[in-house]
C-alpha cells in the first residue's frame, strides 16, 4: 500500500508523520482532563503522550485516582509490551474496555507502567489545555486529535497497511 500525502503543519503544529518509529515518549505539560458521567474522572498535569508515525499522540495518565476495573482480553504491541484492559467507571456509568495498560513494558518504555491510556471515543469528553480532543478512527487505537496535529491519521478504513 502507497503511503498517503503527509499534511503540512503550519504554525504550532506538527505532523504525525514526523514522529518516529519506535515510538516516542514524552511528557505533557499541558493539563489533561476526563470526564465520564458528567463528572470530571481524571485532571492531571503528570500525563505522557506516545508518538508513533501515523498516529495521533495516545496520553497515558496516571492510574492513581481513576476508577479502574480488569477486563477481559489483552493485545501485544512490538515495542511497548503486552497490553491489559479495564473498564472505566465514573459517574454511573461503566466503560468496557476503554482504558489499556502496560504492567510489564518493554525496555524504554518503562514510563508507562503505571499510567492508563484511555480511548476517548468511550468518554464524555477528554481535553488538552482546555481543547476538547477528536477520537482516532477505528476501535483499535487511541489517539487524541488536537488542532496540534496533522495527519492523515492511520486508523480509519483503508490505512492498515500504512
Amino acid at each position: 500500500m502507497r503511503r498517503p500525502n503527509r499534511t503540512e503543519p503550519g504554525p504550532g503544529q506538527e505532523s504525525v508523520w514526523d514522529y518516529p518509529r519506535p515510538p516516542a515518549v514524552e511528557p505533557v505539560p499541558e493539563r489533561v482532563l476526563v470526564r465520564l458521567g458528567g463528572e470530571v474522572i481524571a485532571d492531571t498535569t503528570d500525563a505522557v503522550r506516545v508518538l508513533e508515525t501515523s498516529h495521533p499522540p495516545v496520553y497515558y495518565l496516571p492510574m492513581g485516582g481513576l476508577q479502574l476495573r480488569p477486563a477481559d482480553g489483552s493485545s501485544m504491541c512490538e515495542f511497548k509490551g503486552r497490553a491489559r484492559y479495564f473498564d472505566v467507571l465514573g459517574g454511573g456509568l461503566v466503560a468496557p474496555r476503554a482504558a489499556w495498560n502496560y504492567p510489564n513494558p518493554e525496555p524504554g518504555y518503562e514510563e508507562l507502567r503505571d499510567r492508563v491510556a484511555i480511548y476517548p471515543s468511550a468518554m464524555d469528553s477528554c481535553e488538552v489545555d482546555g481543547e476538547v480532543v477528536q477520537a482516532q478512527e477505528g476501535d483499535f487505537y487511541g489517539g487524541w486529535i488536537t488542532s496540534r496535529v496533522v495527519g492523515p491519521f492511520k486508523g480509519g478504513p483503508g490505512t492498515l497497511g500504512w
